[in-house]
């Protein structure tokens, strides 16, 4: 026993470089995106190192945590480690905070393990695709997301990973962005997600105003909250969990995400991040557990989602949509347990998952070859049932009802606004209308002229400022004009170098370095 504790003893020090798990992949992606910047290693010469660097990252943050794995079962691991504040809401400080917990560093693991060998799968799939660099710079992106997500000890650390995995994944939803159903459905599925933001910062600011804290292990207080106030936590951040989950009534998203390479579709929503939203959920058990009538709406909802997934499914006459509903299904009975209060449950029935799903969507692209038997008929019962199987083809009509009750809805606003703006805003600030405008005067010579009381003001102070002009600056005379005028040519050089790539990319290194 001393000579197991002699040798776990020193990994407990990995503990202190346990910030870099999350940080290689970002890391990594440095290099590829100013390669991609630069127009460099483009071609088969290139791929390699841009797949070497991608792969390191993954490799280095998998043995990373299979070393706190091992200090973990020698109990010599700190439950919450911290690297000092981040910043401040208020008086609510954001420190750099995680958590090594028997759900986190199972789910870490896995998520370094089937990352690592899907970048590996990827560089040969996407061998000689134009965007080669591209991809793995998002699966970098995605990497360091996911493993803040689960690692964070913290809401906003947490916010941070949730953003960066959403963004990586609407990069690569439009990744053949040549076909306008790839950047039409990327744009849908980052609309689509903005919901779940929303919840999630709204589970923030309560958390801040009602808890004092943003930490993951005090989030759920001493039990003095009130009933109102637990709910409308819980509620934000059960939100953010059923949209990035794909549950009822967000599911429309997923099947629009199947536009990206099949590597990608494996990492998103086959295994990883369609399973974040449990996890959130396996996070906030101790906050759900004070609303049982959410934790009911949780089991209701994850019900109707297996459900349609199982039906929806069954229709599906390709691979990667008959795969992506099954996981659907799989989710929703991972929510039912959420829901019911089961979370061991939920948190080994999401990993069992998320590594057979991503064997599945891997061996996709072989699959007709692997096969030799015919697809699986359509069950009887559904055949005959002849409502049920119209329903199950046409996804029950989900996506149609969303564009009639939001989509339809906010642009017939946009209108309503324009026409305010037209009919009553522009004429009372001197606008002309277009049927006022004379054919023989552009239309911006009567804009220039003004009409109503607003329009004459306006055009008055707008003369004499011009005389101003015309006197201080612009007369070659006057010594104020030359001053100034020298002034203008020096802005505009170093203007003009700022405008220069190079120093746009400094501009933007500085603009993270300041928010970090």
């Amino acid at each position: 026993m001393n000579a197991i504790d002699s040798i776990l003893a020193p990994l407990a020090a990995v503990s202190e470089v346990l910030w870099l798990v999350p940080l290689l992949p970002l890391l990594a992606a440095l290099p590829i995106a100013l390669r991609l910047l630069l127009r460099s290693g483009g071609g088969d010469a290139g791929e390699p190192l841009t797949a070497g660097i991608a792969s390191g990252a993954a490799l280095a943050a998998l043995l990373l945590l299979v070393l706190l794995d091992l200090a973990a079962l020698g109990g010599e691991l700190p439950a919450h480690p911290a690297f000092g504040d981040w910043l401040r809401i208020g008086a609510v400080p954001v420190r750099l905070s995680f958590v090594l917990d028997a759900y986190s560093l199972p789910a870490a693991t896995l998520v370094a393990l089937i990352c690592w060998l899907t970048i590996r799968f990827s560089a040969t799939y996407l061998h000689r695709e134009s965007g080669f660099q591209r991809f793995f710079l998002g699966l970098c992106l995605f990497l360091a997301g996911m493993l803040l997500i689960v690692l964070a000890g913290n809401a906003v650390l947490c916010f941070v990973g949730w953003e960066l995995a959403g963004f990586s994944s609407w990069l690569l939803i439009g990744y053949a962005c040549e076909r306008p159903s790839a950047t039409r459905n990327a744009l849908f599925a980052f609309v689509t997600n903005r919901v779940g933001d929303a919840g999630f910062m709204l589970g923030i600011g309560l958390a801040v105003w009602s808890v004092g804290t943003l930490e993951w292990a005090w989030l759920a207080g001493d039990g003095s909250m009130g009933r109102v106030t637990v709910r409308l936590l819980a509620a934000g951040f059960v939100v953010a969990a059923l949209v990035k989950s794909a549950q009822l009534p967000f599911t429309p998203w997923i099947g629009r995400a199947l536009e990206g390479p099949t590597p990608s579709s494996a990492l998103f929503y086959g295994s990883l991040l369609v399973h974040a939203g449990v996890y959130l959920l396996c996070r906030l058990q101790g906050l759900l557990l004070q609303a049982p009538d959410l934790m009911a709406l949780l089991a209701a909802v994850g019900l109707l989602t297996a459900a349609y997934g199982s039906l929806c499914g069954l229709v599906q006459s390709d691979v990667k949509s008959a795969l992506v509903f099954a996981t659907v299904a799989q989710v929703g009975l991972m929510v039912l347990c959420c829901g019911l209060g089961l979370f061991w449950l939920a948190a080994c029935h999401a990993a069992l998952h998320a590594s057979w799903r991503a064997y599945q969507f891997l061996l996709a692209p072989a699959y007709m070859h692997l096969v030799r038997q015919p697809a699986r008929p359509l069950p009887r019962w559904l055949a005959d049932w002849r409502w049920g199987y119209t329903a199950a083809l046409q996804r029950f009509w989900i996506e149609p009802l969303a564009s009639s009750l939001l989509t339809r809805p906010t642009l017939a606003l946009g209108r309503d606004v324009r026409a305010l703006d037209e009919r009553f805003i522009d004429p009372l600030l001197g606008a002309p209308r277009d049927d006022e405008r004379s054919p023989a005067s552009p239309a911006g010579d009567e804009l220039i002229r003004g009409h109503g009381l607003a329009g004459r003001a306006l055009f008055a102070f707008a003369n004499r400022l011009q005389a101003i002009e015309n006197r201080l600056l612009l007369s070659d005379g006057g010594t104020l004009g030359r001053h100034l005028r020298q002034i203008g040519h020096y802005a505009d050089t170093v203007e003009t170098l700022l405008e220069q790539p190079r120093y746009l990319m400094l501009m933007v290194m500085a603009t993270f370095v300041v928010i970090l």
